[in-house]
């Protein structure tokens, strides 16, 4: 090797280690952006493919996307005791398939309002629409109990993935909010066509508003009514967003329920979920490493504690709408299931968030509806981020949620600080609870240390304070709730009304699933800690808070702090 190739030699190797030792910093410090600087190092070195509109470098990764086997279709749990059979007459695998299409420009524009807004006339030509729809039969996809029963499917795990045995479900994962679209969006369509309606819109149940919380009064008559509803939360009743069937306070005046609903849902759209994973739930691949559970904010509450507030409390888990595999039965599943839908297009416009570039496992992940032609379509995920190439929008409706930001109790932050540094002489107890976890039969209160509690503002919002409640179990036929917050001084008077309220966990019964893997709770803490004055504090106290006897049951591994960007 002449004095030329040594030197080139040298300076290679002296580049490689340079790159490799700014990588590993780079992976510990953020490791979503050291996949940039491996794109560029291997770009150079010649390993990948120039990506010349974008001046980068691609590699081509392992495509993690979900999708179905179509021909696993079984039998599932819709609850430990009940094994349901809610797979479609003949196998889709046998039935040809088209891929998706965006509906022509020249298409309608559908606008979905406000349940409690609607005139008679769409209020007939909706029961029109369903009347012929539950006239249909089973045997038909565009039938109403073959729609309810696609919601089954995928919620108790009666679809396998390609090349594996591990049962889908779209619940606690990122394929919540999407998957709900899809099915929405076909279900809609159906109902035109069986009117011979292009412009009709589903409604939805405006429950994030005052003026709409109560169930809409033509939902209690036929063929809207289902008589599988819990007889006291009947309209006017008002709904309770932060329902717990154990502990609510049944008497309590409406207009402070309503104060209570829009505090809390602040809570779970604004401080607690600013970036994706907190509001739309854990990333969920096509691998064992990508397996995950956990929920979204709003997935956990409103959408669990809605399901539960309406389902029949003389059934096993309140059924129909409180136990997934029968909830689409009752028509308000879809209105409930509008609002969410809604109020996912309201997120990504309050913390300004493009989905169109995010994971590309989860743009490309797919599942199959059936159209209003009975046609069996393959729709991605990617097909569904923007409600006008679908034909519809919202009518826009006021949020007074927004502007209800929570105060903390009325303990002086300086007093409350201080209370909390007594206590901290007194007991210490380790934010890891040891193998096996710790039982929530009580209360658990921890102190957790934090990494980063000197961050200027700039830091603070690129980058969010999470809050990880971490190694949940559960028994899977229980209904559980434990809320979560943070520095409290007196835990027999607060309430999630106040701003040490952090979040809430919501788990509704459900059947046997993939296996029994633990979940993960996860939501912002950025904004609460300001206004509690405690972001500059080294740690903070965390206060786990069993709502039902069902926590007895209910272990957690432990208590921690992450950075997200």
């Amino acid at each position: 090797m002449d004095a030329a190739k040594k030197w080139g030699f040298a300076v290679t190797l002296i580049f490689i280690m340079f790159a490799v030792l700014r990588l590993t910093l780079l992976v510990l410090r953020d490791p979503n952006e050291s996949w940039k600087l491996m794109d560029t190092v291997l770009g150079v070195l010649g390993i990948v493919d120039s990506d010349e509109s974008s001046g980068g470098y691609k590699i081509d990764k392992e495509d993690l996307s979900v999708s179905l086997n179509l021909t696993s279709c079984h039998s599932s749990y819709g609850r430990p005791d009940l094994l349901v059979y809610c797979c479609p007459p003949r196998s889709i695998a046998e039935e040809p398939v088209i891929d998706f299409q965006f509906p022509g420009p020249s298409t309608p524009l559908r606008i979905r309002r406000p349940a409690h807004r609607v005139g008679r006339g769409f209020i007939a030509k909706y029961k029109k629409a369903l009347l012929i729809m539950k006239s249909l039969p089973y045997s038909d996809p565009r039938s109403f109990r073959h729609q309810a029963d696609m919601h089954c499917i995928f919620c108790t795990g009666a679809y396998d993935q390609p090349h594996s045995h591990r049962p889908l479900d779209i619940h606690r994962k990122w394929f919540f909010f999407p998957w709900h679209r899809m099915l929405l969006h076909f279900h809609e369509r159906i109902i035109g066509s069986l009117i011979g309606d292009d412009t009709f819109a589903l409604p939805f149940w405006n429950w994030d508003s005052p003026d709409g919380m109560a169930m809409p009064e033509w939902y209690m008559h036929s063929p809207f009514f289902d008589n599988q509803r819990d007889v006291s939360h009947f309209p006017p009743k008002v709904s309770d967003l932060n329902y717990d069937y154990e502990k609510t306070d049944e008497n309590m005046e409406n207009k402070e329920r309503m104060h209570l609903n829009m505090v809390f849902m602040y809570s779970q759209m604004v401080s607690g979920a600013k970036k994706p994973e907190l509001f739309m739930g854990c990333p969920y691949k096509n691998s064992e490493e990508g397996v995950c559970d956990g929920p979204g904010t709003i997935e956990s509450a409103p959408h669990n504690t809605i399901h539960t507030w309406v389902g029949s409390n003389f059934n096993v888990m309140r059924e129909d709408m409180g136990a997934f595999y029968s909830a689409a039965r009752d028509p308000s599943f879809y209105a409930h299931h509008s609002n969410l839908d809604r109020l996912w297009e309201v997120w990504k416009q309050i913390h300004k968030v493009d989905l169109q570039t995010f994971d590309p496992d989860w743009l490309n992940s797919s599942f199959y509806f059936h159209d209003e032609n009975s046609q069996l379509v393959r729709i991605k995920v990617r097909d569904v981020l923007d409600t006008k190439k679908l034909r519809y929008v919202y009518e826009e409706v006021d949020l007074p949620w927004l502007n209800t930001r929570p105060k903390p109790y009325s303990i002086p932050s300086k007093i409350a600080n201080h209370a909390l540094k007594i206590r901290e002489n007194r007991t210490i107890l380790s934010a890891e609870l040891g193998p096996g976890g710790r039982n929530l039969e009580s209360s658990i209160t921890v102190k957790v240390g934090r990494s980063k509690f000197n961050r200027r503002k700039q830091e603070k919002d690129e980058e969010e304070e999470i809050l990880v409640v971490h190694g949940i179990a559960v028994r899977i036929d229980e209904y559980v709730k434990f809320d979560v917050y943070i520095n409290v001084v007196d835990e027999s008077k607060i309430k999630p009304g106040f701003r040490e309220f952090a979040g809430t966990f919501v788990h509704i019964p459900h059947g046997k699933m993939d296996d029994d893997r633990r979940t993960n709770l996860k939501f912002g803490i950025s904004e609460v800690l300001e206004d509690l004055e405690a972001d500059r504090d080294e740690s903070i106290w965390v206060t786990l808070l069993p709502m039902t006897k069902s926590c007895t049951n209910t272990t957690i591994d432990g208590i921690r702090i992450e950075y997200m960007r």
